[in-house]
């Protein structure tokens, strides 16, 4: 349980931000070249903090790098709410904030996942798409308790949210700091780092981790802003029919995989969903009828559900010696396609608009369909 509730932690704090962003703008006068930094900060942390893990996470323990983890995710959601309002350059604060909650999610990242992997199952890649769920329900959380918050209580207070989420990372740094571990990959049995990076399908699986990492981000980050700007709805129902219900289809996505996933082909599941990813970018920013392009917004978190966990799960069969540094380059890999991915959205929608900006992540899709499909022909072969 306290797995699970540290990604509900990763939830919270890589989707609360977002939601500010309209009141970032009213409020502090940040532009949209200015969001995608903050994005840029959050994920770019992610990568080095998880490059930093490769190295250090089987030396210094499990325990020791999630309680840390928690800790660094409290004190950013604390930051997030006081230092904006207190500096003189808001965006400063807003930036030392992220980076902050990003070391704390980028730790659990790399953590997490191989302390589920350890556990005894005959099924691993749907227990791992099981705790990859619990992101999402953190995510659906946040979504909804923070637009409802915020309409209730005025945007003037939404300083206040951050400090109130604060205290589930808080609390959850109390129970891995008790929690029993099992023991994980040995240093002497463990892959080397070169040999893997030399296998071509380690590198098809870092690929497909970038293509993972941008499909579902650069969606998550954006749908909110996209429903209130492109599409001309209210916040609160921009907020709730786009990135809520994105978590919402993402978090049955691998919630059907958790439970009956033994009974499922892997590689046929991720392509059928990679295609899906490609045809609700498009819906979302070539449809004229708002509600069509929120329903391809929806659809794209369950067309991505599968794909984070998936790979990790696929990767982790081929390679069972691979321990926290495998988990680690892969969440590297994945790190930089969460990052890239609402960049290159956000880029081109400061020059060409949302709607511009939406399709341009389909590319990230695409590729995935394309690198799959390699992968599937060498398995036959």
């Amino acid at each position: 349980m306290a797995c699970y509730r540290g990604y509900i932690v990763q939830g919270v704090v890589n989707n609360l931000s977002p939601l500010f962003f309209v009141i970032f703008q009213k409020e502090f006068g940040i532009s949209y070249a200015m969001i995608s930094s903050l994005i840029l900060f959050n994920f770019v942390t992610q990568i080095c903090v998880d490059v930093l893990c490769v190295r250090f996470v089987d030396r210094i323990g499990y325990r020791a790098a999630t309680v840390s983890a928690h800790i660094c995710c409290t004190a950013g959601l604390v930051l997030l709410g006081v230092l904006p309002r207190v500096m003189p350059t808001p965006f400063l604060g807003l930036a030392i904030a992220t980076i902050i909650t990003a070391m704390g999610g980028g730790i659990i990242e790399v953590a997490v996942s191989p302390i589920i992997d350890s556990l005894p199952s005959e099924a691993k890649d749907a227990k791992m798409s099981l705790l990859h769920s619990f992101y999402c329900w953190g995510q659906v959380a946040v979504v909804l308790l923070t637009t409802l918050a915020v309409r209730l209580l005025g945007e003037e207070l939404w300083w206040t949210l951050p400090l109130l989420w604060a205290a589930l990372p808080f609390l959850n740094t109390f129970s891995f700091a008790r929690v029993p571990l099992r023991p994980t990959v040995s240093q002497e049995e463990k892959i080397p780092l070169g040999r893997l990076v030399r296998s071509r399908l380690f590198v098809l699986s870092m690929v497909l981790m970038l293509c993972a990492g941008a499909s579902e981000l650069a969606m998550s980050q954006w749908s909110s802003l996209f429903a209130e700007q492109a599409l001309g709805m209210e916040k609160l129902w921009g907020d709730l029919l786009g990135p809520c219900l994105f978590a919402v289809f993402m978090g049955i996505g691998r919630t059907i995989y958790g439970v009956f996933g033994a009974r499922m082909n892997l590689y046929r599941s991720l392509l059928s969903t990679a295609v899906l990813c490609v045809l609700c970018y498009m819906g979302a920013a070539l449809l004229r009828v708002p509600m069509l392009s929120l329903l391809c917004c929806a659809l794209c978190g369950f067309s991505i559900s599968l794909m984070w966990p998936g790979v990790l799960s696929s990767t982790a069969g081929a390679y069972p010696k691979g321990g926290a540094a495998m988990f680690g380059l892969l969440a590297v890999c994945g790190d930089i396609g969460c990052s890239s991915g609402p960049a290159l959205a956000g880029m081109v929608s400061e020059f060409a608009g949302l709607r511009a900006g939406m399709l341009s992540a389909a590319v990230f899709p695409l590729v995935m369909v394309a690198c799959l499909l390699v992968r599937m022909a060498r398995k036959k072969s």
